[in-house]
């Protein structure tokens, strides 16, 4: 064969296979937009919420890159009023995880539910795919105040179409649940409110696969 035929032929085998090869998978940017548990208050910086679940995405195979934009004792207002600029053209999808200093406060539930609302709605304008985070009211500021609070939720993922988990500690209350002698100790810090590296990870163990989901649900172009 000629040369000219032979390089011929090598380009067009080559062309080939860059057409039957799948283009490789575009990198997803996720927001974490939170408070004091999202930010990883009292960590070190690779122990806290958003390293961790970045870490856990990466060895499942997944190309992404998760933002840290929790702030420590930031409320669903804080968080409204900073969403504009936490939704930068690269980010991709969100996690909302707000509303545990809301009841610190005794925020009214009316007030919160707005905030998100302002929130869910800034990401559909934006056309992000949004995780929500919910989490369980006490008792303590009577059963109207629970009800509404704990049914914002659910009701506003169901009207937006976002993905839903009931609670960012869930994890941790099953494991107080099944072992409440221990569990204060293992997995949360002095302050018996925040968790330590080993409750975040369990967290982040729970938490990862609606993370999966949420990815899934980016449109790759």
């Amino acid at each position: 064969m000629a040369y000219g035929a032979l390089a011929r032929t090598g380009k067009a085998v080559a062309l080939a296979l860059m057409v039957a090869s799948p283009a490789a998978a575009e990198e997803v940017t996720i927001a974490a937009l939170g408070d004091s548990l999202t930010q990883g208050y009292g960590l070190v910086q690779d122990e806290g919420f958003v390293p961790q679940l970045q870490a856990w995405l990466r060895d499942r195979g997944h190309e992404v890159s998760v933002i840290n934009a929790g702030v420590s004792g930031d409320t669903t207002a804080g968080g409204l009023a900073r969403v504009g600029w936490t939704l930068t053209p690269e980010v991709d999808a969100m996690i909302v995880a707000l509303g545990g200093n809301d009841l610190l406060r005794g925020i009214p539930p009316e007030a919160s539910r707005a905030n998100l609302d302002g929130i869910l709605s800034a990401a559909a304008e934006a056309g992000v795919q949004v995780l929500l985070v919910g989490l369980s009211a006490p008792g303590n500021y009577g059963p109207e105040f629970k009800a509404a609070f704990d049914a914002m939720y659910p009701e506003l993922a169901a009207e937006y179409g976002v993905l839903h988990v009931d609670s960012f500690l869930g994890a941790l209350t099953d494991a107080a649940e099944a072992d409440p002698a221990t569990a204060l100790a293992a997995y949360m810090q002095p302050d018996g409110i925040h968790p330590n590296a080993v409750g975040v990870a369990l967290i982040v163990e729970a938490l990862g696969p609606e993370v999966e989901r949420l990815i899934a649900r980016v449109p790759q172009s």
